[in-house]
């Protein structure tokens, strides 16, 4: 065979070997890109009949913060930021006490810990720590039954996802705050996942105006575009953050799962706004930070890493990443806590 003839041979078939192996890479990032999630509903652990509502949210990018011709923006909602976002899960709705009890529960936690999930022989995560009990009813009077769960610390709401995590194989964590505010917008870019007319509210959530003093059994105002509920109102929620008031200064492009880690106990961010805020706090963008005076009347010295005393208005809902990580990288998000409690 000709020499040239033969050159020419093998290197059409190398040439068609590496356009295959292109387009096979691209075919496999953008499926990776566009992973398709369902919802679903799973058992919380030591219950019957108690589950978790889990609700996809798509994989996609949006800007992160608030337009300088917003109404009552905040200067630590600086310049918006373009975030990257991967597909996960995100809790229906807030976290009731109905679901976080079982995890106080002396009786079903001994019974839990003797049927830890095992994933490819091995428990998840590491020993889990449980909250010393209550000194007084921490829902004060306001009910419980599919009531969101109150006045936990970040920490103690950290513990319940890693306790999720350990009884059930699937890596549960508090989202971050791109992701909660990504979640909430549901493609929006209006100041609420609804429009901009605050009127609208009455529709949507729980706030000072229509509270009555107090929050309300989750679920009963209209959803957002992607099904989550109460995202405005009814209870601001945790994030995995620390809050920096001027995080949003430099613009940068940046992935959603990317957070500022806790190393001090306060100020660690909130989203949402609740129950007892004004319009402008409920914002998808409105940004706050935990306080010491959430601890005030507690009577316990030193102070109780698991409960606060004044933050009847904070709760918070469980992500789930569409691709688990492995033991290793989970572990970092169940922190230990900071040593100025």
């Amino acid at each position: 065979m000709n020499r040239n003839l033969l050159f020419t041979i093998i290197l059409l078939y190398v040439s068609q070997t590496i356009l295959y192996a292109q387009k096979k890479a691209e075919k496999n990032k953008s499926a990776k890109d566009n992973t398709v999630l369902e919802p679903y509903r799973e058992l919380v652990p030591g219950t019957k009949d108690i589950f978790l509502e889990m609700i996809p949210i798509p994989a996609g990018e949006f800007f992160m913060g608030s337009p300088e011709n917003e109404p009552n923006r905040k200067e630590d909602e600086g310049k918006p930021q373009k975030v990257k976002v991967d597909a996960f899960w995100m809790g229906k709705v807030e976290i009731t006490w109905n679901q976080y009890e079982p995890f106080m529960s002396k009786d079903m936690r001994e019974e839990a810990l003797n049927k830890d999930k095992l994933v490819n022989g091995k428990t998840l995560v590491d020993a889990v720590s449980y909250p010393s009990p209550p000194y007084v009813d921490m829902s004060f009077g306001m009910g419980k039954d599919g009531y969101p769960a109150i006045n936990m610390t970040q920490y103690a709401a950290l513990m319940y996802c890693k306790w999720l995590t350990m009884k059930t194989g699937h890596f549960y964590r508090l989202p971050t705050e791109a992701e909660w505010e990504y979640a909430c917008r549901a493609g929006s870019t209006t100041a609420y996942h609804f429009g901009n007319d605050p009127k609208q509210l009455d529709e949507y959530a729980w706030y000072y105006e229509n509270s009555s003093g107090g929050y309300k059994k989750v679920g009963q105002k209209k959803p957002n575009a992607w099904g989550l509920y109460d995202m405005h109102g009814n209870v601001c929620e945790w994030t995995l953050d620390q809050y920096v008031p001027d995080a949003y200064q430099t613009p940068k492009e940046r992935k959603a799962s990317d957070y500022i880690p806790v190393t001090t106990l306060y100020p660690i961010a909130v989203k949402g706004g609740s129950w007892d805020d004004d319009p402008d706090q409920l914002r998808s963008a409105a940004r706050r930070g935990s306080q010491p005076s959430w601890k005030q009347r507690d009577p316990q010295i030193p102070k109780s890493k698991w409960w606060f005393t004044d933050a009847s208005f904070c709760g918070f809902r469980v992500v789930r990443p569409a691709i688990q990580p492995s033991k290793e990288e989970i572990e970092k998000y169940f922190r230990t806590p900071p040593d100025d409690l």
